[in-house]
């Protein structure tokens, strides 16, 4: 049994940068013990988002839907979640405004947490990878197939994580977080979003479960000549 203070990722951020889009694991191998996480799915095939023990994928047509636990994962991260701090925010922020004030509340920038913020906002952004086919191409290029939706005056819920900056490359550096909203009827991956009335949970992992691929593609991928910063800029938005 793992401890509830671990975080279990599955493979890592270079990885897909590098286009290793499919993985052995499925979501049925990992998710006892867990009931909270953001991910994908093999072949880019949607984003995942759980929290409360449901978990959903989230394609790029627009659609939500139950996850299907025998579905397989290239990168994704669970936890267990018990919040150890819950905070109000009755005020509209940006994207920018809203993560340096929350950042500002973490006892440290130096770990890992998992973060929850539900409630009304003024306006969410995400965007969903269509599926991809061999030969797969690095996910800077797959992005281009992305479809991108603006959630307006909606009620939902953001999921994810933050990673502290030495973690970069392994996960995303910053707030990685998934939106979906209250009828579970659509969302993505964010990459812009305005907070309106929102209640914030978020709890430290400061141990990470680092789980990384034995396939050959993974074996043989390049992780040594990419450039981090700006790839991982233009994968995340």
């Amino acid at each position: 049994m793992q401890r509830e203070d671990t975080l279990l990722q599955i493979s890592t951020m270079m990885a897909l940068l590098d286009g290793v889009f499919e993985s052995e694991t499925s979501y049925a191998s990992i998710l006892e013990g867990h009931d909270f996480g953001i991910g994908t799915f093999d072949h880019l095939d949607g984003e995942m988002i759980g929290f409360d023990g449901s978990f959903y994928q989230l394609r790029s047509d627009g659609s939500a839907r139950p996850l299907d636990p025998e579905t397989t994962t290239p990168f994704c991260s669970l936890t267990r979640f018990t919040p150890e701090q819950t905070l109000s925010v009755d005020q509209e922020m940006t994207k920018q405004d809203f993560e340096q004030w929350l950042s500002e509340q973490l006892g440290t920038i130096n770990s890992f947490y998992a973060v929850r913020i539900e409630g009304q906002f003024s306006e969410v952004k995400t965007r969903t990878v269509a599926r991809q086919e061999k030969p797969f191409r690095p996910i800077t290029e797959a992005v281009a197939t992305q479809s991108a939706r603006t959630f307006e005056q909606t009620e939902g819920t953001l999921a994810g994580y933050y990673t502290p900056r030495f973690g970069h490359g392994i996960a995303v550096a910053g707030y990685h977080l998934h939106f979906i909203d209250k009828e579970r009827s659509g969302g993505g991956h964010v990459f812009d979003y305005t907070v309106n009335r929102v209640t914030v949970t978020f709890e430290e992992k400061p141990r990470l479960d680092l789980r990384l691929p034995t396939t050959t593609a993974y074996r043989e991928a390049d992780l040594e000549s990419h450039d981090i910063e700006q790839e991982i800029k233009i994968a995340e938005g």
